[in-house]
């Protein structure tokens, strides 16, 4: 599903990473595992182009996204995004949060059908009765898209069982509600792929496991992830894969088993050794 190919990234003169080279298939739960500073959240970043890599490629469905011809904004449409800090909309109701994008990109391309056929209609004046251009089918309204999008939003919160919580505001909810919902608010636009950027570092211990859940949930169902994190257990437990990295680059790549009782690079001996407190 996605090919990164030599990616690189500075800052300045400083290379944050340093040629990247991995492949995602679909199904895949991929952990990444690193220090602090290693790389890890620029490199998720750029794998939607949150951040614009310095070189190299970034393979999505067979499209190279970080071709700066490519429109970004399509494709990002498949690939989930999910923050440390939520990211949701304080001024929108839970429900409005979840609806946004689907209700956004649904009426952006009605928009778009309706321009097109105003565009055949007067076109179509000017032709013979055997040129004449059909019109595109329009199916749905504004307002059939809107209720659609309502109602997969609640059919979602209902699913972690937060349907009570639909027209109240996010400041009124724990964190990690907060974050159970921002997981389904990228649900909502039916991804490929969900990318986690570290998403229980700022939650409560007590409330890790409410979010580790429905994350587990979703790997049962099939759907592709990439996870920074520090949660251990969870890595060892989900992941079909796990990346070590350090200074800008993947030192390790192996299944979890492998990772954990035979780790090669010394590096990845030496963190995991402090991490996990083995010798």
């Amino acid at each position: 599903m996605i090919d990164v190919i030599d990616l690189k990234k500075n800052y300045g003169g400083h290379e944050v990473l340093k040629g990247i080279n991995v492949t995602i298939n679909r199904g895949d739960i991929v952990v990444v595992l690193g220090p602090s500073g290693s790389g890890k959240s620029t490199f998720l970043r750029c794998l939607n182009c949150m951040e614009d890599p310095s070189s190299g490629k970034v393979v999505f469905n067979g499209v190279d996204i970080a071709d700066m011809s490519v429109n970004i904004n399509i494709h990002r449409r498949r690939m989930g995004m999910v923050f440390q800090h939520f990211n949701l909309f304080n001024n929108k109701t839970v429900v409005q949060n979840i609806m946004m994008a689907p209700v956004y990109v649904q009426c952006q391309e009605l928009r778009r059908a309706k321009r097109s056929n105003m565009r055949t209609l007067l076109l179509n004046l000017f032709r013979g009765a055997s040129k004449k251009v059909p019109l595109e089918e329009i199916s749905v309204s504004k307002k059939q898209i809107i209720a659609q999008a309502r109602k997969q939003a609640l059919d979602l919160l209902k699913r972690i069982g937060l349907e009570d919580k639909a027209d109240v505001y996010p400041s009124t909810l724990s964190g990690g509600q907060k974050q159970r919902v921002a997981i389904i608010r990228s649900m909502a636009m039916n991804p490929d792929v969900i990318l986690f950027d570290e998403p229980t570092s700022a939650l409560d211990p007590e409330m890790v496991g409410e979010v580790l859940d429905l994350m587990k949930a979703l790997a049962l169902e099939g759907m592709t992830m990439i996870i920074v994190t520090h949660e251990m257990g969870f890595a060892k437990e989900v992941a079909n894969r796990i990346l070590f990295m350090d200074d800008g680059v993947i030192l390790e790549s192996a299944p979890p088993e492998e990772f954990f009782s035979h780790p090669k690079h010394p590096r990845l001996k030496d963190f995991l050794s402090k991490v996990l407190s083995i010798e």
